[in-house]
């Protein structure tokens, strides 16, 4: 029998196709049962368009064949099948589509929808292969055609015996080697699994014959194998399905197969869209974290499907990061792909789809603060966060996008609040949004930089995590109102102070001088507090940087070393002041000592670690004596 050789620019491409194209091995059954499928379309399109045919589904089907004995296995179909020359011009030249030469043949219109679209997927089975055969029989034909080839040494087409229309796709698989196993693909555990993962939205059967257990008598505990017919594929999937025929069980029942999570989501959200770009989703909001979700590896992403296949496990496109907690996938018909179906070219269609779920996202996330405010503040203690990294990343270009789904604790609702409740309840005099920056609820109301602002009866939020104030800085104001640190230079708040004569405060200032002088540069300066009422000291600050952020950039990898620039204030009315005055006066070595335990009470204030923690304590027992 003559063997006719491919083309050579085809045998350099079926190198490519064996050695470098797909990432992944597996991928051969999915471009199998595509093909498969495809060539049940055909004919399903066939009868469509001749009155004297009819089809019924029931005769139309994919079946794996596995054989660990020969080391074969084999995906058939009854579908439209191959004449000589269809075998010849198909199998023969590598990417060359009879899928897509067929569709454009009959003018087939949107709506009906063929997968193969490259001609090249077939060959995915050399992958695995040592020789791969094909037997078919077209409709209408008589005689079928045996297609063989070992790869890029060339192809032979006989006649062969076959009784039904289809195509039988036969696999002889290769040796295992070191790094790989084929026999896993003759294994039925394996081989559904990748069906599972990949078709298991083909639209007709994909049966196989599994292996089962029954009793070897009725009675008895001695059991024997046997095999049954099975269809192992779901067929029609939930997203095609009449939104009004589905429960809000079958959306869970759909998140646990998929394992999209271990926790129950919150929301799902379910969108058709029949426009410039159809396409199908079915996205979740879970209730909880993963346990990675805030580590360099968690991966973002929705499955992406085409027509039914699986293309993509996470196509991280579909998403922001700031909406990267959402799980769930995306079928389109109209996705641009490139030649191994495994990525996506970056076109408008993904672009558009994308936008589209981006601000479907935003609008349920609005519902559902605004109508189920418990599940919403539960959404949000597990990715409140993300949002926060959204608002502050890319130099705050979505932070309009975002600034309404925040919240923050507040010190006078005692509960978290969205900005918009919180400026609401402003009064006509109050300038600033006032925040407050600590490690926790508690500590914050402790702070003593909060008296001013509370005894003015102004509400406070409390910023709890270490992104909070850089979201805040990011935002810099909400509806025209400007966000203020309790720990800023200027409140903006009108302090009722005892008029000084002109001495006194000659005299104060000297003091605050030399406590300067004493601290040196470890503050920026030292002056009387108009904000503490009840406390002895605190901290503001000046310029941009905060305490708090200066804790947070410290801490990070890089060592930047960022310093805030830091006011010592002391609280003039308060009686730790007049004990500075008298050793100001009298004794200047006390005089020191009470301004470096007045520092270092500042520092643990703020919950920052005292620099000389030995001389704080012995400082401390000097006091004592």
């Amino acid at each position: 029998m003559e063997k006719k050789q491919f083309q050579a620019e085809s045998k350099r491409l079926l190198e490519m196709m064996i050695n470098s194209i797909y990432t992944k091995k597996e991928i051969f059954l999915r471009e199998l049962i595509s093909n498969a499928s495809d060539a049940i379309d055909k004919m399903y399109y066939k009868t469509l368009t001749d009155e004297s045919l009819s089809f019924d589904r029931d005769q139309y089907y994919i079946k794996i064949i596995p054989n660990k004995e020969n080391r074969t296995l084999t995906v058939m179909d009854t579908g439209i099948g191959m004449t000589k020359e269809e075998m010849e011009t198909n199998l023969g030249t590598i990417a060359k589509s009879g899928s897509l030469s067929f569709k454009k043949e009959h003018e087939m219109k949107d709506g009906f929808d063929i997968i193969g679209q490259f001609g090249v997927g077939f060959y995915a089975a050399f992958m695995v292969s040592e020789i791969v055969t094909v037997k078919s029989k077209a409709f209408g034909e008589n005689q079928g055609y045996e297609w063989q080839s070992e790869g890029t040494d060339g192809y032979t087409i006989s006649e062969c015996e076959k009784d039904e229309v289809g195509t039988e796709v036969i696999l002889k698989l290769k040796e295992n080697t070191e790094d790989d196993n084929f026999d896993e693909f003759l294994d039925e555990w394996r081989l559904k699994e990748i069906v599972k993962k990949y078709s298991d939205f083909i639209r007709y059967p994909i049966k196989m014959d599994v292996t089962k257990h029954k009793p070897k008598e009725e009675g008895s505990d001695e059991f024997i194998d046997y095999k049954e017919e099975e269809v192992i594929n779901s067929m029609v999937p939930i997203w095609r399905k009449n939104k009004n025929e589905l429960t809000d069980e079958d959306y869970v029942n759909f998140y646990n197969e998929k394992r999209y999570g271990f926790d129950k989501p919150l929301k799902h959200i379910h969108l058709t869209v029949d426009g410039t770009v159809r396409y199908n989703a079915i996205l979740y909001i879970p209730e909880s974290a993963p346990y990675d979700y805030y580590t360099p590896e968690y991966e973002k992403g929705l499955e992406l499907y085409s027509n039914g296949v699986l293309i993509m496990g996470k196509s991280p496109d579909l998403l922001p990061d700031y909406f990267s907690f959402v799980k769930g996938m995306v079928d389109s018909e109209d996705l641009s792909l490139n030649i191994s179906r495994e990525m996506l070219q970056q076109d408008r269609q993904l672009k558009f789809i994308a936008k589209n779920i981006k601000n479907k996202i935003k609008r349920e996330l609005e519902l559902m603060l605004k109508n189920e405010r418990e599940k919403y503040e539960s959404f949000y203690n597990a990715f409140g966060r993300q949002l926060k990294f959204g608002v502050y990343s890319d130099f705050g270009a979505n932070k309009d996008l975002l600034q309404d789904l925040l919240l923050f604790y507040s010190s006078k609702e005692k509960k978290l609040v969205t900005l918009d409740e919180y400026v609401s309840r402003m009064t006509d005099e109050q300038k600033y949004i006032y925040y407050a920056t600590g490690d926790s609820i508690e500590r914050i109301e402790k702070l003593p930089q909060t008296e001013l602002v509370a005894e003015k009866g102004y509400e406070i939020l409390y910023l709890t995590e270490d992104i909070d104030e850089f979201a805040i800085k990011m935002l810099g104001n909400y509806k025209e109102k400007e966000f203020r640190s309790v720990s800023s230079d200027d409140l903006g708040i009108n302090s009722e102070e005892k008029t000084e004569d002109q001495e006194t405060k000659e005299e104060t200032k000297q003091l605050f001088t030399s406590m300067k002088e004493i601290l040196g540069d470890k503050v920026k300066s030292v002056k009387a507090s108009k904000r503490l009422k009840s406390h002895p000291v605190c901290f503001s600050t000046e310029g941009d940087i905060t305490i708090e952020m200066e804790k947070v950039i410290n801490s990070m990898p890089n060592n930047q070393q960022v310093k805030a620039e830091k006011v010592l204030e002391i609280n003039p009315n308060h009686e730790i002041f007049q004990s500075l005055k008298k050793a100001f006066e009298a004794d200047k070595e006390k005089f020191a000592l009470y301004t470096k335990i007045l520092y270092n009470q500042a520092l643990l204030i703020e919950g920052l670690q005292v620099e000389d923690p030995v001389e704080f304590t012995n400082d401390m027992c000097k006091v004592m004596v």
